[in-house]
């Protein structure tokens, strides 16, 4: 293409033809000379156009601390996702504390001890409703362990290092801003130890590493909350997260470099991400003493020292006499109070500070869902059916009365109002009615000296009659196979070797 340009003065002439031609060559070296930059063309002046509601760069707020955890990033985490760190159960890695601050910034923490506590905790929310159980459980399974524990011959520039009983997953401990501080932390829990099933092969649960540090208050404790930063992790046993970080690190190996791009790249250490304080009311074990623990032993012939066993090792040997173990149901109108009292009766009390501003309405009105979102699968449906339960029918029931005759006093009271006068009212057998879920001799002759009022320890034997008279020793196949609302009069034999009994059955 030519350009002509016709003036008169020739002077401006040929400078404006020089200007303009200067120009143009040097966009087309900008463009032809190398590769195209994305980052060149965002440089030209029309793209740096500053937001002046953002602030200027050198007064964009850093935290004040940073912490940093020693150990690689997983590199299979897609781009705007949280960082993901794999962790070996019981091997030290170091948590480096770093003080962050700029010059001027929180002056009076100069030359003073920041305390910081160091926890690990649930990622997910459906574990954090249910912590404390989740935890209390662990504790049960694994005596003795802590989930989270400080390597303090590891650790540097840290002091006067705490570890509660009653809090298996939380250390604290003081450190100097103005030395290197480094916490070496162990994990002892792994992360499929909270999964619904453990047949082998389960997705392990990730938690979170989570640092707060406070300063000292105006009461000369360290309540002043300054710092709280937190990352994921997952813990496997020894060995397992190399080989889980080696896995990954394959599996992206085999992706185009399309497929990367939307992926993290891993890195050396982990760097934990501002986050809100843990709240006051962490988990805290409030039972320190071992817990009865109930064994039943089936009976294959009955004997006066089994019956006993049986009783007191019973689960239902908290209810009444004669009662068939069948949960209480909750009152719509029951206060807060009752409701507690009915979660601890129905062994919910891990859901107790979970449930702990419910009334009797408010709790019957969540819905299946609601339980098994906030208490898990297996006691959700359980807190569920024990809200709606009904009475379970019993496998078998039998009615006994004592051969001794006894008077009704109904029938006595019907017989004076018709007559006008009072009359001796006919004897009668009153029988009462046994509901047996077991079905075993231990369990009917247990409800059968509740009845009578004998105890139990007095009753040497108990036989059926049979035919012809002849006493049977009563056994489990024995009471299997009654059929269903059988009858006996129950007749008693003193033993004259001993001070017991012995109980007939007719």
């Amino acid at each position: 293409m030519a350009w002509v340009l016709k003036m008169d003065d020739a002077t401006i002439e040929s400078g404006l033809v020089h200007d303009f031609d200067a120009s143009l060559s040097g966009i087309g070296q900008e463009l032809g000379a190398g590769a195209y930059s994305m980052s060149d063309v965002l440089a030209l002046p029309i793209f740096k156009q500053e937001d002046s509601s953002l602030p200027p760069e050198n007064e964009t707020k850093n935290p004040p601390f940073q912490y940093v955890l020693c150990a690689a990033t997983s590199p299979a985490v897609k781009l705007h996702e949280e960082t993901l760190t794999y962790l070996n159960q019981g091997q030290s890695y170091e948590v480096r504390m770093l003080d962050n601050r700029r010059s001027g910034e929180l002056a009076e923490l100069n030359n003073k001890m920041v305390k910081s506590t160091v926890r690990v905790v649930f990622h997910d929310r459906r574990l954090q409703y249910t912590e404390h159980q989740q935890l209390e459980g662990w504790r049960w399974n694994r005596p003795g362990d802590r989930l989270l524990d400080i390597d303090i011959p590891m650790s540097v520039g840290i002091v006067e290092q705490k570890t509660n009983p009653s809090q298996l997953n939380a250390a604290e401990f003081l450190w100097d801003l103005n030395k290197r501080a480094s916490v070496f932390v162990q994990v002892h829990c792994i992360s499929t130890e909270f999964t619904p099933r453990k047949h082998g092969g389960e997705k392990g649960v990730p938690f979170r590493i989570q640092i707060d540090t406070f300063a000292l208050g105006d009461g000369g404790e360290y309540t002043e909350h300054l710092h709280s930063a937190s990352c994921q992790i997952k813990v496997f046993k020894p060995k397992g997260a190399d080989r889980k970080q080696k896995t990954d690190r394959e599996k992206m190996e085999k992706r185009t470099a399309q497929e990367k791009e939307k992926y993290q790249p891993s890195y050396d250490t982990t760097v934990l991400s501002e986050c809100s304080p843990w709240p006051d009311t962490a988990y805290v074990s409030t039972n320190q003493a071992a817990t009865p623990s109930f064994t039943s032993t089936p009976l294959s012939t009955y004997t006066t020292s089994s019956v006993l066993d049986s009783d007191s090792s019973s689960p239902n040997h908290q209810a009444d006499p004669g009662s068939n173990g069948n949960a209480e149901q909750l009152s719509p109108t029951a206060s807060i109070q009752d409701t507690q009292k009915w979660l601890l009766k129905n062994r919910f009390s891990s859901y107790a500070r979970v449930f702990s501003h419910f009334s009797g309405s408010d709790l019957l009105k969540l819905t299946r869902d609601d339980l098994v979102q906030i208490c898990g699968a297996a006691d959700g449906i359980r807190l569920f059916n024990a809200l709606k339960s009904r009475s379970v029918r019993p496998r078998l029931t039998v009615y006994v009365c004592q051969e001794s005759a006894q008077e009704s006093p109904l029938l006595e009271r019907h017989c004076s109002s018709e007559n006008g006068e009072h009359s001796i009212a006919p004897s009668l057998h009153v029988y009462h009615a046994l509901y047996l879920e077991d079905l075993t001799a231990a369990e009917l002759i247990r409800k059968m000296a509740c009845v009578c009022g004998i105890p139990l320890g007095k009753i040497n034997q108990v036989y059926r009659q049979g035919p012809t008279g002849i006493h049977i020793l009563l056994s489990d196949q024995m009471v299997y196979n009654l059929p269903d609302e059988s009858c006996f009069l129950i007749s008693t034999v003193k033993d004259e070797l001993s001070e017991g009994l012995h109980l007939i059955l007719k």
